[in-house]
């Protein structure tokens, strides 16, 4: 089971709460072994709403190998991070920040008692554009990276301001879950998978499906499902309600790329997943639906 802990400062960014955390929560809605926890140096947190939140959870003395620790932004945050209760939270931070297994996540001006509690010294990190340089100055051992919707570094992972928060969530969810759960999530909150130009390529499982229309992502579902079987256009238009020319059509203009291309891109990932398994090319190449090692060879030329 993946145990999320959200640690509330005082003064918390409602938003900066509730969207990693509700991402996460649809994600046990669509299957994952997860547990979310609540937890403060008190009982009770100001929000910037004016809305309390009441019976959370004391700070943990121990956390559980595997842990997700997430530590949500505060507004005015130099007036919160102030608080006894935020230097409380940057010194649980720093006592537990060399232990095993746990990654630690700053949303927003969240980072910034990540950053004063050493987490990320050594590691490269961001947060909200406007607060960039107290960034710097709370961890001068940091890479501070800017103009970054989050990064990773290791155990370390941190976001820019409020709503990119849902799209660090998403990411971890594809990371430790799975990357079909994460769509899932994605679609149900109605939102896209963003990076940043400096950030990976999304997974081929991932990519193209920054679009919102059910015809195309029911077709894109059924490659997904199963890559390595032959998918005719005209079955897949079939199974997606739609016709042939309109499928194609819905892939160009909503996703960019045929419907071929995008097979192709599944079933070049899927070989590459083989390989690193260990399998040879040939027979990589026919676990991921190719004909041949040379016909994969040609695919990924193409590509």
């Amino acid at each position: 089971m993946l145990e999320v802990y959200f640690v509330l400062p005082p003064d918390l960014l409602l938003l900066d709460l509730a969207g990693p955390a509700e991402a996460f929560r649809l994600a046990g809605e669509f299957g994952a072994d997860l547990r979310l926890h609540f937890v403060s140096p008190g009982a009770e947190a100001a929000t910037s709403l004016g809305l309390p939140l009441a019976s959370l959870q004391p700070l943990p003395e121990e956390l559980p190998e595997g842990a997700l620790v997430v530590v949500p932004g505060s507004t005015p945050s130099a007036v919160a991070y102030a608080k006894p209760d935020a230097r409380r939270i940057v010194a649980w931070l720093a006592a537990r920040k060399r232990q095993a297994g746990v990654s630690w996540v700053g949303i927003c001006s969240g980072s910034l008692l990540l950053a004063e509690a050493g987490l990320f010294d050594d590691r490269a990190c961001t947060t909200h554009h406007t607060l960039l340089d107290r960034l710097r100055a709370s961890a001068p051992a940091a890479r501070v990276q800017e103009n970054r919707v989050f990064v990773q570094d290791g155990p370390c992972c941190s976001s820019a301001g409020i709503t990119a928060g849902i799209d660090l969530a998403l990411h971890l969810i594809g990371e430790r879950i799975g990357p079909a759960t994460a769509r899932a999530v994605a679609r149900e909150m109605v939102v896209y998978f963003r990076r940043s130009p400096q950030d990976p390529e999304l997974s081929p499982w991932l990519a193209w499906r920054n679009h919102l229309h059910p015809a195309l992502h029911r077709a894109q579902d059924l490659i997904c499902a199963d890559p390595v079987r032959d998918w005719p256009l005209g079955e897949l238009a079939e199974r997606a309600h739609v016709s042939a020319r309109h499928l194609s059509r819905l892939f160009r203009e909503h996703a960019g790329i045929s419907a071929h291309d995008y097979h192709q891109a599944l079933r070049l990932a899927l070989a590459m997943q083989w390989r690193a398994a260990g399998l040879g090319k040939e027979k990589a190449a026919l676990a991921a639906g190719f004909s041949s090692a040379r016909q994969l060879a040609r695919a990924a030329s193409r590509r």
